[in-house]
């Protein structure tokens, strides 16, 4: 197992854990966190691969290195290459009304994953560990993930292939048996070298990371997966989530499963700066996808960290610093366009182009991704959540 992650938060200077992203000596350093955590660095001849075993681009995440780091991704390109199936998995934990910009990015990309592999999805809401971490009360918790369901429903997954649940609602049975067996493998030794828990941490945190770790087991989800144990399944996730996923795929082999393979993304940054990652309790950091117009236009212009220099003069002389600016790092999440995004850093960088520029351009693509989403969300109903959160068998989910 991985270095106790309490010892590397007390040395103050980067912190990455499922709980909490910041640095206080700049940006994270990703080859970093891919050494610390063991996974690996994202190939372009892996990305070259997609591409050729699809007959698809890349989706623009592969192509910019928005998803840098995998566990056996490898693995599951061999299975599809050979005909065999697996399924996805990811989750959201519910602690806001609404999502921000930064909590769409691993749905979008799944998206992206169910159409092109035509494979079937299961999304887990842990509105327990969130009732937990951030003393909300189990109806707030509920009802919160009731609503970033209707989110979720609204990036357009396919519902003849997708089970969206709340572990409120669905941990018991078949799941419950998954639990019991992982927790019966990690002792708290083991726990605490993972996550960093300490005598003061109640007791429900210690219990939570097997909630966490079964939906990558297809026999927790019988009305599924029946009779397919040997099911591969493939988690889109940010790397603060790895530690869950070191922990599962431990154990896996113990009991007798595969081990999930991860693919995992860079956070999306705070518009403060590169330290840490937008968080839902500083709304000034964050671009919702309930903001309005206006509201985007104003957080841009006045939060969005800039790599311009600090008059017109320097700037057209020296450029601006494109390792800090915020604006173009937003524009290289969201702006579809190859060429316009690498026109704009090479003018930007060169100082041609000003720092007003670069943010009224990524105002114009952040309000068009909100509005799409507000209008897609709008049409989201009740009846929608009800059947996506169903129980039901679903006959054509590899087809």
């Amino acid at each position: 197992m991985e270095n106790n992650a309490k010892q590397e938060e007390e040395k103050g200077e980067v912190v990455v854990n499922p709980w909490e992203v910041s640095s206080t000596t700049g940006k994270i350093d990703y080859d970093k966190l891919i050494d610390k955590f063991g996974c690996q660095r994202l190939e372009e001849t892996l990305i070259q691969r997609v591409e050729r075993l699809t007959s698809q681009p890349p989706h623009v995440f592969l192509r910019r290195g928005v998803f840098f780091a995998h566990r056996d991704f490898n693995e599951i390109l061999d299975a599809y290459e050979r005909g065999e199936k697996f399924y996805l998995y990811t989750g959201r934990g519910p602690s806001s009304e609404a999502l921000h910009l930064g909590h769409l990015v691993p749905f979008m990309f799944t998206k992206y994953l169910q159409d092109t592999f035509k494979v079937p999805l299961v999304i887990q809401l842990t509105d327990d560990e969130k009732c937990i971490w951030k003393n909300l009360s189990v109806e707030e918790s509920q009802r919160l993930a009731r609503e970033n369901a209707k989110d979720i429903i609204a990036c357009g997954f396919d519902i003849t292939r997708t089970f969206i649940f709340s572990d409120f609602d669905f941990v018991g049975g078949a799941f419950y048996k998954n639990m019991v067996k992982v927790a019966k493998c990690v002792t708290v030794n083991k726990v605490v070298g993972i996550f960093g828990f300490t005598n003061e941490d109640i007791i429900a945190k210690i219990s939570f990371p097997p909630v966490q770790a079964v939906p990558s087991f297809p026999s927790s989800f019988p009305h599924l997966f029946s009779g397919r144990d040997n099911l591969r399944c493939l988690i889109p996730c940010a790397i603060d989530q790895d530690p869950y996923f070191r922990m599962t795929r431990d154990v896996a082999p113990r009991l007798g499963y595969q081990k999930p393979a991860l693919i995992e993304s860079a956070f999306f940054p705070a518009l403060q700066g590169e330290t840490g990652k937008m968080s839902a309790s500083d709304p000034n950091s964050a671009i919702y996808v309930t903001d309005s117009g206006k509201d985007i236009k104003n957080k841009v212009n006045k939060y969005a960290f800039s790599g311009g220099q600090d008059s017109i003069e320097n700037h057209r002389k020296y450029g601006a610093n494109l390792e800090v600016d915020i604006p173009v790092k937003y524009l290289s999440f969201f702006l579809e366009d190859d060429a316009e995004v690498e026109h704009i850093k090479k003018e930007y960088g060169a100082g041609r182009m000003l720092t007003g520029e670069v943010k009224k351009r990524l105002i114009e693509v952040l309000t068009e991704v909100v509005e799409r989403h507000r209008r897609a969300r709008a049409a989201v109903t009740e009846e929608m959540v009800d059947a996506f959160m169903a129980v039901r068998p679903m006959p054509n989910m590899f087809n």
